[in-house]
């Protein structure tokens, strides 16, 4: 596996690892305010389906415009960018919907969008980009599809795992968010620098 190809997997992967992890953070963020009940959970995961399917097809259609690695990982950096309210401005956002919104059911799905669904939208985007760039034939295309998802989705399995048994005890919340927006950023600018003007190979019969 070339590097270029390791890189691409490597930012499927951490986007995954960040899906599932501020899955796991924006329930404790939401649980001062209106509990920890099914429905918080509910409106938690529900956004987040519809925030990922979104994001699916926003990540196809720009994958059709001369995709490449630089895109790809300024699609990670705007996932840092609409991440920033969750840990800048959290509080003043849920407090905000908690005196308007009575219902905690429809409170906890309007504080759920306010703060998720950008980040989570444009998360979501990365695995069906990183598909694209890894095509190199059309022959290829199922394989390549498999791998990605795998990779990704063990990301979420990572991300679940060491969020919910380490970090929650080991961090606050905003120290975990913090890091790991860092970590995004960091891979996002790697991809920037190194892997400037690369583009994949274009998909063939």
């Amino acid at each position: 596996m070339t590097a270029y190809k390791f890189f691409v997997y490597v930012l499927a992967g951490w986007s995954g690892f960040f899906v599932m992890a501020l899955e796991l953070l924006g329930g404790r963020a939401l649980g001062p305010f209106f509990g920890t009940g099914i429905y918080v959970w509910g409106a938690i995961i529900t956004l987040f389906m519809l925030s990922l399917s979104i994001g699916y097809l926003i990540g196809g259609a720009l994958s059709a415009r001369r995709p490449s690695l630089e895109k790809l990982s300024a699609i990670l950096l705007l996932a840092v960018l609409t991440s920033l309210p969750c840990v800048l401005a959290s509080n003043p956002i849920l407090e905000f919907i908690f005196d308007r919104v009575p219902d905690p059911r429809y409170g906890a799905l309007s504080a759920s969008v306010a703060l998720f669904f950008l980040p989570i939208t444009v998360s979501g985007a990365v695995s069906p980009y990183a598909v694209r760039l890894l095509v190199e034939g059309l022959g290829t295309s199922g394989k390549v599809a498999g791998n990605v998802f795998f990779v990704s989705t063990f990301g979420s399995m990572l991300g679940t795992l060491l969020t919910s048994f380490y970090l929650v005890l080991l961090f606050e919340l905003d120290q975990i968010l913090w890091g790991m927006m860092t970590i995004s950023f960091l891979i996002g600018a790697a991809g920037l620098v190194f892997h400037r003007g690369r583009t994949p190979h274009v998909a063939t019969a």
